[in-house]
């Protein structure tokens, strides 16, 4: 990895932990490029707008969340063991220390919901994968006879989402 990418990925992770704590509206490249030791114009050379910026942000989260939420939960079989896998790995990630405000997720969508844009619109797409992955999980969850046949699995997802909304 080269030393811009290495940059990057630092700025990366540090307004990542910086939108979790004052979220999305919080992260100015000021701030940011204070907090690093780096000027506005260099950090901006990496970003080119705060909305790009807040794009980067999510998208790096979301990475993050696949890669110690998503994936590792999908290793637990099939059914109750795989959803109850995502559901306390969820509930992890929003104490996690690299996220000191909590779910950086829940934040945006409160802070973004009446926000139109780019950033809005990538939270929403990945509320709709993620809350697809719950319904999947569910689905299976029937199909190997852990739950109900009747199982409305959307609704579960979202009685799911709303558990953690009020974690």
């Amino acid at each position: 990895m080269g030393k811009g990418a290495e940059t990057r990925e630092r700025i990366l992770e540090h307004a990542t932990r910086m939108a979790s704590r004052h979220g999305l509206a919080g992260l100015t490249v000021a701030g940011l490029a204070g907090e690093l030791g780096l000027s506005k114009s260099g950090l901006f050379a990496h970003f080119g707008s705060k909305d790009a910026l807040q794009i980067q942000v999510l998208e790096a989260a979301v990475q993050r969340f696949r890669d110690t939420v998503v994936r590792p939960a999908l290793k637990a079989p099939r059914g109750r063991p795989r959803l109850t896998a995502l559901f306390e790995r969820w509930l992890a990630w929003g104490n996690d220390e690299a996220m000191p405000g909590g779910c950086i997720f829940v934040a945006a969508a409160i802070e973004l919901d009446d926000q139109p844009g780019a950033p809005r619109d990538f939270l929403v797409a990945t509320q709709k994968e993620w809350i697809a992955t719950l319904v999947k999980a569910a689905q299976l969850g029937v199909e190997v006879g852990h739950f109900r046949k009747d199982l409305d699995a959307e609704q579960l997802a979202f009685e799911l989402y709303g558990l953690l909304l009020g974690y």
